[in-house]
């Protein structure tokens, strides 16, 4: 039985669908650990945003599908004084990730070189190339240049399928709907203690 709920364990566990942040520094994406409107990018950074359905924010999967290359994205934009470039890449991901009735609005990753003022976050940088933004009254990014539409980080159950395994905000791994590893350890102790209570019981009648 305990075997059972723990192989079980993982298809009852949610995801969220929604616009994760990145930080692309050698050529290499990793998940932000600070919401874009915090982040202020030093001139020639790299930031990345991906929309999937996302369980794990350690899990790869779900970074953006171009390169953090500031020299490609940014090579046709010149410096210019008392400014900075941010090289960004907006990935609307693919269309099983899409909320139902909509669909990604390009298959491919979409890259630009923003030039803005040099305290300016990473959310005002993506603002510069790709509104209209959606947020939240929470301050949660919902929406890059009008995608998706509806909807903001919701709740996606096992019941609706998410084939690109992506990873989701750190957190997911506190709201999931699947059982607890506590919980699975609570029940594996009362099958226990229940199988010696059992043996107990059939040991003093037969003595």
């Amino acid at each position: 039985m305990v075997l059972t709920l723990l192989s079980a364990a993982p298809a009852l566990a949610a995801g969220y669908r929604y616009w994760s942040f990145w930080d692309g520094t050698g050529g290499t994406w990793t998940y932000a650990t600070q919401g874009a409107s915090l982040v202020r990018p030093k001139d020639g950074s790299v930031q990345g945003f991906r929309f999937a359905v996302s369980q794990d924010a350690a899990d790869q999967s779900a970074k953006p599908r171009a390169a953090a290359d500031f020299g490609a994205i940014c090579s046709g934009t010149a410096a210019v004084e008392g400014r900075k470039r941010v090289a960004l890449v907006v990935d609307f991901g693919v269309p099983a990730d899409a909320p139902s009735g909509e669909t990604p609005p390009q298959d491919a990753p979409r890259t630009a070189c923003a030039v803005v003022a040099p305290d300016a976050t990473a959310a005002d940088a993506l603002a510069e190339v790709a509104k209209p933004l959606r947020y939240n009254s929470s301050a949660l990014l919902c929406a890059i240049s009008g995608y998706p539409k509806q909807g903001c980080g919701d709740q996606v159950g096992a019941a609706e399928p998410h084939p690109s395994a992506s990873a989701s905000a750190s957190a997911s791994s506190d709201t999931g709907s699947g059982p607890s590893v506590g919980l699975l350890a609570g029940i594996a102790a009362v099958i226990t203690l229940a199988a010696a209570a059992t043996w107990q019981s059939r040991r003093r009648r037969t003595q």
